[in-house]
């Protein structure tokens, strides 16, 4: 079977670090590129630690700096939430090739237009931000893309505000530009992600592999803001939900669904709009909301074994 060939456009974050650890483990993704946008952190911080967790992994694959702000609203970070640094727990050895050459956006638009239709498949799991200017740049390559496989939105209550999830939240109108963009897109939304919780449990079971990839994991599966309020003692791990997609797609369910973005309320800044009950428009994603959560941490942990 031949590998899925995959752009990953991060913001690493805590649970960014271990999605890319997930993709440079599987034989069944070709990683081509990351490309880095400010999110979590400034985009000076989530290149460096781009780099950092492709080396901990063994691995060279070029990184590509992008935006470093949102395309309209002023920037918003969430070192609250993943420390100064991006990827608190982790002790990262500073990363010792460069970054790549070329702007983020240029690569995915002229990696797009090398390439055969549906060959490659964009997985975003920041903000929009690099997306959706090399589609405003280049429309031509939503025609292109195999699809886009983002993490991000919520059918429901957001976590950055009560109406909105973080990713749409730090820019509304790059997700408002993916979406409308006519390309494929299959939506991981925190509905699914809130039922992969890194319990105790779980965490011991990657500390028990003994390599390096597994202690760091660990070390910030440790360090991860523990939400009691989910009936656990673990948080949600958002972004590896999106490269499992790739992986394991029966273990999620969901259904096509008309999506819109909020760009101007007050309140509900961000907020994904789902229509999920009633279906009046035709759909422009599929949304996901059920997922086998402990097949998907079995297997990302069995993943996380291969690594150095």
């Amino acid at each position: 079977m031949s590998k899925r060939k995959i752009i990953l456009d991060c913001d690493p974050g805590q649970d960014d670090a271990i999605a890319i650890l997930l993709a440079l483990a599987s034989s069944e993704i070709d990683l081509l590129s990351l490309t880095a946008v400010a999110g979590n952190v400034g985009l000076e911080r989530t290149e460096w630690n781009a780099r950092a967790v492709v080396e901990l992994a063994g691995a060279t694959t070029p990184v590509h700096a992008g935006c470093p702000r949102p395309l309209v609203r002023a920037p918003v970070h969430a070192a609250h939430i993943h420390g100064e640094t991006g990827i608190a727990g982790a002790t990262l050895t500073p990363p010792r090739r460069p970054l790549a050459a070329g702007h983020a956006v240029d690569h995915i638009r002229d990696t797009l237009r090398a390439h055969a239709p549906g060959e490659i498949t964009l997985v975003a799991i920041g903000p929009l931000t690099n997306l959706a200017c090399a589609l405003v740049q280049a429309p031509d390559i939503a025609g292109r893309v195999r699809e886009i496989v983002l993490m991000g939105g919520a059918i429901g209550l957001g976590n950055t505000t009560p109406a909105a999830e973080f990713n749409i939240y730090a820019d509304p109108h790059a997700a408002a530009v993916v979406f409308n963009s006519g390309a494929p897109i299959v939506m991981v939304p925190l509905d699914l992600t809130h039922q992969v919780l890194a319990t105790s449990e779980r965490i011991g079971a990657v500390r028990a592999l003994g390599n390096e990839a597994g202690r760091q994991v660990a070390a910030i599966l440790d360090a991860y803001p523990k939400h009691t309020h989910f009936g656990s003692d673990g948080g949600p791990l958002h972004d590896p939900c999106a490269v499992a997609w790739l992986l394991w797609p029966e273990l999620m369910g969901g259904k096509e669904c008309r999506v819109d973005i909020e760009t101007e309320g007050a309140h509900s800044l961000g907020r994904t709009l789902v229509e999920w009950r009633r279906q009046k428009r035709p759909a422009n994603a599929r949304v996901l909301d059920t997922v086998d959560a402990d097949t998907l941490f079995r297997r990302l942990t069995e993943r996380l074994a291969r690594l150095p």
